[in-house]
């Protein structure tokens, strides 16, 4: 069993476990929020060390660090864009608001890695200090935010809107196939006029398209880097050069377009991109809750429910009911959604405690949104795939409801009246028959006056003169 080392800090010794390559700043932050599993998204630390990369990079193009060090830096934060150190990095979620701890934790990792690849041992802090050479121009107030932009926008770039379009796409696919299966309209989840099965998907394929404009108008503002602020957006220890070298660097090093901030103190104070973005995500969530609901209920029965679509039968929906299948992917979708609302209000209530230079809910924010961009993407995806995908339509069943429909009067209105449709509609549903039946019972018009007004193709076709 390894023995444990010995490191210090500003504050004293600190014992750390010898196999561990963090520093004395890291176990300090571990010992003092023991207070979830929660630990940071891949996507931050790989966006932490690619900053920590970009870093040494320009501040070797600017003369202030050796090339030496700068390599083994940049050889160090490599291993931890490629997760190589995951292992190390051991800190809460729930922490100092600013994510100094975090910062720090990379820091130390990426020096004491350096320091091994130059021939050092752990501990020693030298030929690379964590603070001196690593976090060199650099502020965990600006470091920090600057993950949270460049780990959220990778994120969405990389997962959400391709995983979005794939939805998109299958909803479209089937609004074009089931462009000709006429169906009763439903309003206040009654019956109303008719339309196609199609239109019905056109109308959520719609939605998406429409989420995935409202998330790309967002990405503008994930952009803009807070990195070259320092402490309170000041620049202080900064070359004026660094911000702006920077977001280039990050902008080669991941593939996502960056650009230093408009305003350094609005970049460090605030979290309103953070917040602008969650907003967006969450009236996706809103709109895939609606069409995972509505394939729902369409699919429900399927001998004593609407039973329009038949929903791929993917596992037994129950331990008592022989035969029994459940609309699990809706349930799943459901639920995402419901996980995002909710993640939103955090970070909501975390972008209001932008506490004059610095925001101090960092932490959970990223968190959260980060979160929200996975479940969004990856329920997305699975939905379309086995869910969307296997969709059938019920086309009997969708007739007969659009024969039946009460409502299908409205087309009788210009040609007898409100009052007299409304008496055909009530004595069709009373009788139960069809409003065929019951105006050629009362003689109300011909039967090819009949066969013209009640034309399913004519009825449903969008009145767009």
């Amino acid at each position: 069993m390894s023995q444990n080392r010995i490191e210090k800090d500003s504050m004293g010794p600190v014992e750390i476990p010898a196999e561990m390559i963090y520093g004395a700043q890291t176990e300090r932050a571990r010992r003092n929020f023991p207070i979830s599993r929660l630990r940071f998204d891949r996507r931050f630390l790989y966006a932490l060390g690619a900053i920590k990369r970009a870093a040494a990079e320009v501040n070797e193009e600017l003369g202030l660090l050796d090339s030496e060090r700068a390599g083994a830096i940049k050889q160090a934060a490599q291993e931890v864009m490629d997760g190589e150190l995951d292992a190390h990095f051991v800190l809460d979620i729930f922490q100092t608001g600013s994510g100094t701890s975090t910062n720090m934790n990379a820091n130390e990792v990426i020096a004491n890695r350096a320091n091994v690849i130059l021939g050092g041992e752990v501990g020693l802090k030298e030929p690379v200090h964590p603070n001196d050479h690593v976090n060199k121009g650099q502020s965990s107030n600006d470091v920090i935010p600057t993950a949270v932009h460049v780990s959220a926008l990778f994120a969405v770039e990389g997962e959400l809107l391709p995983a979005l379009a794939h939805l998109g796409g299958a909803l479209a696919a089937k609004s074009e196939e089931f462009d000709g299966v006429y169906k009763a309209g439903r309003t206040h989840l009654q019956d109303a006029t008719p339309m196609r099965l199609g239109q019905e998907f056109g109308g959520y394929a719609s939605q998406v398209s429409h989420g995935i404009r409202r998330v790309e108008m967002a990405r503008d503002s994930l952009r803009e880097l807070a990195i070259g602020g320092t402490a309170v957006g000041t620049g202080i220890n900064t070359h004026p050069e660094f911000g702006g070298r920077m977001a280039a660097r990050l902008t080669e090093i991941t593939g996502v377009a960056f650009r230093e901030a408009e305003n350094h103190f609005e970049a460090q104070g605030a979290r309103d991109a953070v917040v602008e973005m969650s907003g967006m995500l969450k009236v996706v969530a809103c709109s895939l809750m609606k069409v995972a609901n509505d394939i729902r209920w369409l699919g429900c029965g399927p001998r004593c429910g609407l039973g329009e679509l038949n929903l791929p039968e993917l596992q037994p929906g129950s331990s008592i009911m022989p035969g029994k299948v459940n609309p699990v992917m809706s349930e799943m979708l459901t639920m995402v959604a419901a996980q995002v609302i909710g993640n939103d209000a955090a970070i909501t209530i975390g972008g209001e405690r932008g506490n004059l230079e610095l925001n101090v809910m960092i932490p959970v924010m990223i968190h959260n949104l980060l979160e929200s961009i996975e479940i969004l993407s990856t329920g997305s995806r699975t939905f379309a795939d086995h869910c969307v995908s296997g969709l059938t339509a019920n086309v009997d069943q969708c007739m007969r409801y659009a024969e039946t429909t009460g409502s299908l009067s409205t087309a009788l209105v210009p040609a007898i009246g409100y009052d007299k449709a409304a008496e055909v509609a009530k004595k069709s549903l009373k009788e139960d028959k069809t409003l065929r039946q019951v105006v050629q019972e009362m003689g109300l018009m011909s039967d090819r006056e009949l066969e013209e007004i009640i034309d399913f193709a004519k009825m449903t076709a969008p009145n767009v003169g």
